[in-house]
Parts: C-alpha cells; sequence; structure tokens
C-alpha cells in the first residue's frame, strides 16, 4: 500500500475527528512523509511496524488550513525568508502512576523520590533507561533524564534540533512514554496538575535563533516572546488544568525573565556560544507542539524585526516576592476563559491561526 499511499495520499473520515470538519465536508488525505519514517521497536519482530507523519489535504489537492504540522512548516519557511534559523529543544515531565487491580490508572505515586534522587528511592530510574534506549533505537537521541520534585515525577531532555524535527519528537516521545510505562504496569500522566500541592508538568521549551548575517538577536527574540506571551497562553496551556499549576513549584506566574532564575517566565541559562538559548517555562505537556513552536517562532520574528528591548530583568524569587514587587509586572492569563478570549481578540493570533482553530480554541 505504501506507493499507492505516497502517490496518492489516504482518504479518512474526518468528521470523526474533533475539529476536522463535519459529515458536509468529511473527505481529507492523509499524504505520509517518508522522511519521518520510523520503525516501532516495542511491536513484534515479525510483521513489524512503521509510522510516519502526514500532511493533511482536501480530495482536490489543496492543503487543509487545520493541519498543524504545515503551519509549523510555514513558520520555518517565513523565518527562513527573513533570514532566521531556530532551534529548539524541549523539556517534558511526567507523572508515573500505579494501576489499580483492574488495570485502571490510581493517583498512588510509583515512588516517593525527589529531585535527582537516584536508586533505589528513585524507581523510575529504568522506566527511564528503556524509554531512553527505545528512542534511541527510533534515531531520537535523549539528552539527559533525572527524577523530578513531585513523588513519581520524572523528565527527560532532548538534544537541540529544527523546530518541525522538535515537535515530531514530541509527540513520539509521548507515546513511547506511555508504551513504556504500560508495559511495566504504570500509567504515565503528562497532564499540567496531576496532584493538588505537588510540582505539576511543564513542558519547557529552549530556543535559540540564528541570523544569515550572524548577529546576536536573542534578547529581541525573548523580548518578542515576552509581549505576545499573553496572546499565546491558550495554546500553550489549553485546558483548565494547565491553570492550576501556574504560580508555584516553579511554574511562572508573571511575565518576567531572568538569568538561571527558575522562578521567572523565561530564563537564560548558563551557557556561552552555540548553546546559548532562552527556555520558556510556562507551556505544558497538554499543548500542540506544532502550534507552540509555530507561535513562538511568530513572536521571536516579532521581536527582532521590532528590534523590541527586554523589559527589567527580575533578579529575585517571584514566589516569595511581594504585592508591591508583584504589581511591576503583567500577569499570565489565570484561567482558560481568560486566555482564550485574549487569544480571540489577538491581531497577532489571527495572523498566523487558521479561523477554525481559532474557533476550536476560544469556544471552549
Amino acid at each position: 500500500e505504501l506507493p499507492r499511499a505516497f502517490e496518492y495520499g489516504i482518504a479518512f473520515d474526518a468528521s470523526a475527528i474533533t475539529g476536522f470538519g463535519d459529515e458536509a465536508r468529511s473527505d481529507l488525505f492523509l499524504h505520509p512523509d517518508p522522511n519521518t519514517l520510523m520503525l516501532l521497536p516495542w511491536r513484534p519482530e515479525h510483521g513489524k511496524v512503521v509510522r510516519m507523519f502526514s500532511s493533511i489535504s482536501y480530495p482536490d489537492g489543496s492543503p487543509f488550513e487545520c493541519d498543524t504540522r504545515s503551519l509549523l512548516k510555514k513558520a520555518v519557511e517565513d523565518a527562513k525568508k527573513e533570514g532566521y534559523t531556530f532551534s529548539i529543544g524541549a523539556e517534558l515531565e511526567f507523572y508515573l502512576f500505579k494501576l489499580d487491580e483492574n488495570g485502571e490508572p490510581t493517583k498512588e505515586p510509583y515512588d516517593k523520590a525527589g529531585y535527582m534522587d537516584i536508586a533505589p528511592e528513585d524507581k523510575g530510574e529504568n522506566i527511564r533507561r528503556e524509554i531512553c534506549l527505545t528512542l534511541e533505537q527510533m534515531g531520537i537521541r535523549p539528552e539527559s533524564s533525572h527524577h523530578e520534585e513531585g513523588p513519581g515525577q520524572n523528565e527527560i531532555d532532548f538534544r537541540y534540533s529544527d523546530a518541525l524535527t522538535a515537535a515530531d519528537n514530541t509527540l513520539t516521545f509521548q507515546t513511547v512514554v506511555k508504551t513504556v510505562a504500560n508495559r511495566n504496569g504504570l500509567y504515565a500522566d503528562f497532564s499540567p496538575k496531576p496532584l493538588k500541592g505537588k510540582p505539576g508538568n511543564g513542558f519547557h521549551i529552549n530556543i535559540s535563533v540564528e541570523a544569515d548575517d550572524s548577529s546576536d538577536n536573542l534578547h529581541y527574540m525573548i523580548a518578542g516572546v515576552l509581549d505576545k506571551i499573553c496572546d499565546m497562553t491558550a495554546f500553550l496551556n489549553p485546558t483548565e488544568n494547565s491553570y492550576l499549576r501556574f504560580g508555584e513549584n516553579k511554574a511562572p506566574g508573571y511575565v518576567s525573565w531572568s538569568s538561571e532564575n527558575r522562578s521567572q517566565l523565561v530564563r537564560i541559562p548558563a551557557a556561552v556560544g552555540e548553546y546559548r538559548r532562552a527556555e520558556l517555562r510556562s507551556p505544558d505537556p497538554t499543548a500542540n507542539p506544532y502550534l507552540a513552536f509555530a507561535l513562538i517562532i511568530y513572536a521571536g520574528l516579532h521581536g527582532i524585526k521590532n528590534r523590541l528591548e527586554l523589559p527589567e530583568v527580575a533578579n529575585f524569587n517571584l514566589y516569595k516576592a511581594t504585592e508591591e514587587e508583584l504589581a511591576r509586572f503583567r500577569r499570565l492569563p489565570r484561567s482558560l476563559k481568560e486566555a482564550s478570549r485574549i487569544a480571540a481578540q489577538s491581531d497577532f493570533i489571527k495572523k498566523h491561526i487558521p479561523q477554525p482553530i481559532l474557533d476550536i480554541y476560544c469556544n471552549k
């Protein structure tokens, strides 16, 4: 079937998928990208299974406007036309929970270890190792892994790559984590706030930008992201649960930046040369990585093209700041309703997000 799929695409019923259409215009076609072909190493040796990412079109061949992977491709191309290349490294956190006697997820963490603990307290070490080895078999190279602050909470970080590869790897990673956890009798939870009073799960996005003329635009890029962050929040944090995470346990609540300080929305980690980057700490794993990365690229370009200056640096712990100190900073939206209202009224969002997608996100 592969030759036919590559030449003509594979039809599917879009009306069965939320946001993809209704019965009146339900036929869409998948066009697999052979460059994304990967073997699924956990499937049986006999009758091996591969997966590919696909672009989506209407029967007449015209692009489907809600294909978010194509939207990210366009953002990358638009940046390239302006003379800029963005690289992205993702950090995703997740909890491992035990299953009950019926195989259903519980809220009982797999261990009670803390940040950077090791075995035997860190029971997730072997699970993370199996995840990393599986990813390497698929050609994806994790950079590091460790136990996070929450009980049963883990993090695996990735090397820098181009934005499209980073988004593809993010989705692949979540599938691998859930699969490996299930094979070990566990449930992997990527929700923003699985346990009340415990650290939430972040999707920290490290971004760098390289200009064709070798100019240094990192600060302009950060300024652009800070300027448009409230407009983007409905897409970076698209669930009600997302807003339970903000403002505690190193999850930001205000629009701020600093060098190294993890209480800020954006921090600039200690690094030099090609490793200089900005880390955006508000997104969570429920975000669509294609939309998230596309909007971040456009926000970065907005800052670079307009030579935006960074606001005052916040070199103090926002979680321990006084009301007077906090009054100097804009707040991130405090609810999905507020974030959706801001996005629906944003000219920046309307310019880069097709109306059907905007309707899905903002009419919740």
